[in-house]
Formats: structure tokens, C-alpha cells, sequence
């Protein structure tokens, strides 16, 4: 893979560094017009101003709040990458949509489709047959099993578990720890074991 840059430098931002360098992927750039320094774990930070010096760099958005990241996303004009800690199990029937970034320990498994600019965190498994839309983030060790849908937005919070054959709406919200049994509107906040509606995102 060729040369790469972030457009994020936060703790996420570390992270997906992390998850490039697993595969030997050089970032050479964060962009960030708000940084707390020069540099992040070596590497230069620059502010968007200077995206014109990276023209063919591919790029992946190392910000971990989904709404941000769609916003970028519509900005930025450069191709994106997606990128796989070597250490994840993935599939080769599966599906993963440019800008998603999978981390270490992660399974996905067969038939299983992702969407852009989506994380899948640290040791989450993502069994057969799902689909995850877009501008989604599975916290770890989320286990998300059988045809589960999970659609654009949402947030499955950290050790959450998604029961087989479940439909989670847009920009819902899964607290830590939740159990799914039934399925999900657009924009609820579900938290407990078993889930419960505790209020709804503004759209």
C-alpha cells in the first residue's frame, strides 16, 4: 500500500496509526487545524490548508465521532483507503467499504458487508451474514452475531451483545454492556440487559 495520511490527530487518531503500521503502511501526515502539537507519535501535523501537498496520498479519517466523520468525509476531495490490522480475522467473502478501518483482534465473518468510514474496534466480532451501514462505530469487544442490520450511525458501545436476526436503526446508540433482543428505531438510546429505550438522539 502506498503512503497514507489521517485527517484527525486525537487518541483515535493514535490508534489507526497503529492499525497502519500493523501492515506497513507509512502515514505521513495528520491533518488537523485544531492540533495540541507539531507532531503525534512522530509523525508531522499539518492543518487542511496543506492537503494540496499530499495529492496522491490516500486518506482515512481518524476521528471517532460518526457524525464528524460524515461531514469530513463529504469535504475531503483525495481517494481513501481502508485499513486491517494484520492481527484481524476477516473473511474473504466479507465486504469492507473504503475509509473503514478494522482493529486488532477484530472478526468478521462470511457474507458479512461493511460500509465506509466505519470502525470496528479493538477485538469486536462481527459474525455471518450482517450488513453495517455507513459512519457506524463497534466499540470493543461488541459481538454483533447472525444477520444482524445495522444501519448508518449508529454506536454499539463496548461488550455490547446483538442477538441473531436483529435490525438496529440509524444514529441509535447501544450503551457498554447492553444485550439486544428485539430491534432498534432510528435515533433510540438502549442501554440494560436486556435493552431498553431509555430516550432518542435529536435527528
Amino acid at each position: 500500500m502506498s503512503n497514507i495520511c489521517l485527517f484527525g490527530a486525537s487518541g483515535h487518531g493514535k490508534v489507526v496509526k497503529d492499525v497502519a503500521t500493523s501492515t506497513k503502511t507509512v502515514v505521513e501526515a495528520f491533518i488537523d487545524d485544531n492540533p495540541k502539537s507539531e507532531f503525534l507519535h512522530a509523525t508531522p501535523i499539518v492543518s487542511s490548508e496543506k492537503m494540496a501537498n499530499y495529492p496522491e496520498h490516500k486518506f482515512v479519517i481518524s476521528i471517532g465521532n460518526n457524525r464528524v466523520r460524515k461531514v469530513i468525509s463529504k469535504k475531503i476531495k483525495n481517494e481513501f483507503t481502508t485499513l486491517i490490522h494484520q492481527s484481524a480475522v476477516v473473511s474473504p467473502s466479507a465486504t469492507i467499504g473504503e475509509g473503514t478501518v478494522v482493529m486488532n483482534g477484530v472478526h468478521i465473518n462470511a457474507d458479512t458487508t461493511i460500509g465506509k468510514h466505519t470502525i470496528i474496534n479493538t477485538a469486536a466480532v462481527i459474525e455471518h451474514d450482517c450488513i453495517i451501514g455507513d459512519y457506524v462505530h463497534i466499540s470493543p469487544n461488541a459481538t454483533i452475531t447472525g444477520n444482524v442490520h445495522i444501519e448508518e450511525g449508529s454506536h454499539i458501545g463496548a461488550g455490547a451483545i446483538i442477538i441473531p436476526n436483529i435490525n438496529i436503526g440509524k444514529w441509535a446508540t447501544i450503551g457498554a454492556g447492553a444485550v439486544i433482543i428485539k430491534d432498534v428505531p432510528d435515533f433510540a438510546v438502549v442501554v440494560g440487559n436486556p435493552g431498553k429505550i431509555k430516550k432518542y438522539n435529536n435527528e
